[in-house]
């Protein structure tokens, strides 16, 4: 586990120092979210947004008043963070389950440092790990230690299951860091939900053997969810066209769906460098919630 922290840390490290000076000395948070909550109200004043209006207190008759505002000092990030079998693919080392392991790691060890809590939510169709957020380096020893040395009971995949134990268990709007390959149907509605409670970042992980198989002739191909196998011509032009098209729609359609309900999208690729991806996520971050 030591060579993991340290590998973590110089992620984190690296992150961190990119973004500071990316965004010329006005860096505040990686995990900015909304970053207001609500402090008092002052009599209104021309020019303030009427959108502020407290129409409660205005309607007792001594004047209109408007609601202000602090800046929130501490963070709730939470890790929707899927092991499933579907998880299970690409080089030994590099699969989607170990990039997942690495980016859940890296950005715990920057919340913290932020005085963020942190809490982390494992899943496959069922909850296979859930940790209440809490502050501090020993916590952050133990979420890594936890998904790192976490054995699934199932192989299957819920997404909706996943995102609706999360909503009823977290209460405060938070970050939500999503962590998947998204290799689910029905799930969108509670996704929707989700996004409207909460400022959700969605880091969809995939590998380039989802969209491309070397060509093998016949081969059979064992679903780990499913327990099946299906034979396959790999050779085929029609099954290379419908695997690589099949991958391209389906992260086509989450991007346009999070881009429609306000979630940051992220991709990764397996066997690529993600930190310049996680470095861009968060300067768009940065500069969206300071210009909201």
């Amino acid at each position: 586990m030591q060579e993991i922290y340290k590998k973590l840390r110089r992620y984190e490290i690296r992150i961190r120092k990119a973004i500071t000076a990316q965004m010329q000395g006005d860096f505040h948070s990686v995990f900015k979210g909304s970053g207001l909550e609500f402090d008092d109200v002052r009599a209104y004043q021309y020019g303030d947004d009427v959108r502020t209006i407290d129409w409660n207190v205005s309607a007792k008759g001594h004047g209109t008043f408007v609601k202000t505002y602090k800046e929130e000092k501490e963070q709730t990030i939470y890790f929707i963070f899927d092991v499933s079998a579907s998880e299970y693919i690409g080089t030994e080392g590099s699969q989607k389950i170990d990039v997942g392991k690495e980016i859940c790691g890296v950005l715990t060890l920057s919340a913290i440092k932020e005085q963020s809590q942190v809490g982390m939510i494992c899943f496959s169709d069922q909850k296979e790990k859930y940790i209440k957020a809490g502050k501090g380096a020993k916590h952050a020893h133990t979420i890594i230690n936890s998904i790192y040395k976490l054995e699934p009971k199932s192989e299957k995949t819920d997404l909706s299951k996943a995102i609706l134990f999360a909503l009823n268990v977290i209460k405060r709007k938070s970050v939500i860091i999503f962590v998947s390959d998204f290799i689910d149907e029905g799930y969108t509605h509670n996704f929707k939900a989700l996004a409207k409670k909460h400022d959700v970042i969605a880091i969809h992980i995939y590998d380039q053997r989802e969209a491309k198989l070397p060509n093998l002739g016949i081969v059979p191909l064992f679903d780990k969810e499913s327990k099946q196998t299906i034979w396959v011509n790999t050779s085929s032009s029609s099954f290379k066209r419908n695997l690589g098209g099949n991958l391209h729609y389906k992260r086509k359609e989450l991007e346009l769906f999070c881009r429609k309900h306000q979630v940051n999208y992220l991709a990764v690729k397996t066997m690529e460098d993600y930190v310049p991806d996680l470095i861009r996520l968060f300067k768009v971050r940065n500069k969206t919630k300071k210009s909201a």
